[in-house]
């Protein structure tokens, strides 16, 4: 059991000098996720303008049918299309 202790003891003091720089690769996760953003902000304001679009017709149905809880759907469905609108141009303030 003490050679296990003491060898595990070995290992972690040894272990952090193999261990490299991290700032570059962060650097360039945060210059590729840069390239990247636009596109997919493009892609996530299409799904928030889907969800808003399928959302309407569900409440529309809802309302025309006479169910009770049209407002539980508008605010679920409007609730989803806003944050999908919204995270974006948060996320953008972070990488800009």
């Amino acid at each position: 059991m003490k050679r296990v202790l003491i060898l595990a003891l070995i290992f972690m003091t040894v272990t952090p000098m193999f261990a490299q720089g991290g700032a570059s690769a962060i650097s360039n996760a945060a210059s590729t996720i840069r390239d990247y953003w636009d596109p997919i902000k493009l892609i996530l304001k299409a799904v928030g303008g889907l969800v808003g679009f399928i959302g309407g017709l569900r409440v529309y149905n809802k309302w025309t049918n006479g169910d009770q809880d049209v407002n539980k759907e508008i605010l679920g469905y409007g609730g989803a299309m806003i944050f999908l609108l919204v995270v974006p141009e948060f996320v953008t303030s972070f990488f800009a």
